[in-house]
C-alpha cells in the first residue's frame, strides 16, 4: 500500500533536548525528521510534534522546533501518545488515515504509539531513518515488533516520493532539495 499525501499526517515523537543527546544516530533522525516537517509544511499535510514530560525532558530539539512551524505540538506524559487524553480525536479530526511516525525512543514512546494508532484502526507507518532509541538493538527490535504487529516501516525518501506521487511538478521541484 502507498502512502497518500490527502489521507497520512506526520507525527514527530519526542525529539527532545536532553533525551536527544542519548540517542543513537540522532542528528540522523532530526535531520528527517526536519525533512518530513518542511515537506507537510510545503504540501498542506497535516503535522504534529509530541513533547513528553517537558520538565524533565526539556522541549523539541531546536531543528525541530523550527521546522514545526505549521504543526501542532502538544505535551504528554503517557509513553503512548494513543494514550493521551485528547490525543486521537485530534488525529481523527484531520481526516488522515496514515500515521507516518518518527521519533525517539523507537522501542518506548514511538512503538506503543504505533501499537496504540493500529488498535484505534489507523495506518502506521514508522519511518526507520527518522526512529531510534539509546540502542541500535533496541531500535531494531521496536521495527520488528511493528511490522510483526502490521505497521511498515519505510524511509524519509519512502515517505517524501509517495507523497509527491510525480516527478516535474512544482511540487516535486519545491522538495528535491530536502531529498538531494
Amino acid at each position: 500500500m502507498l502512502i497518500s499525501r490527502k489521507d497520512s499526517l506526520l507525527l514527530v515523537v519526542d525529539i527532545q533536548e536532553k533525551l536527544a543527546p542519548a540517542i543513537f544516530e540522532a542528528d540522523e533522525i532530526t535531520r528527517n525528521s526536519v525533512k518530513l516537517l518542511e515537506g507537510t509544511r510545503h504540501l498542506g499535510i497535516p503535522a504534529f510534534v509530541s513533547e513528553h514530560y517537558v520538565k524533565g525532558l526539556g522541549h523539541s530539539v531546536a531543528a525541530i522546533r523550527e521546522a514545526a512551524s505549521a504543526a501542532r505540538i502538544f505535551d504528554k506524559i503517557h509513553f503512548s501518545c494513543a494514550s493521551e487524553p485528547g490525543v486521537l480525536d485530534m488525529l481523527r479530526a484531520t481526516g488522515c488515515r496514515q500515521v507516518i511516525l518518527t521519533g525517539a525512543e523507537t522501542h518506548v514512546c514511538v512503538l506503543q504509539t504505533a501499537l496504540g494508532l493500529l488498535a484505534a484502526g489507523f495506518q502506521v507507518f514508522m519511518v526507520a531513518d527518522a526512529a531510534s532509541s539509546r540502542t541500535p538493538a533496541n531500535r531494531q527490535l521496536a521495527l520488528e515488533r511493528l511490522r510483526d504487529a502490521g505497521g511498515h516501516v519505510v524511509s524519509t525518501e519512502m515517505v517524501l516520493f509517495e507523497w509527491l506521487e510525480q516527478g516535474g511538478t512544482d511540487d516535486f521541484r519545491a522538495l528535491l532539495p530536502l531529498i538531494k
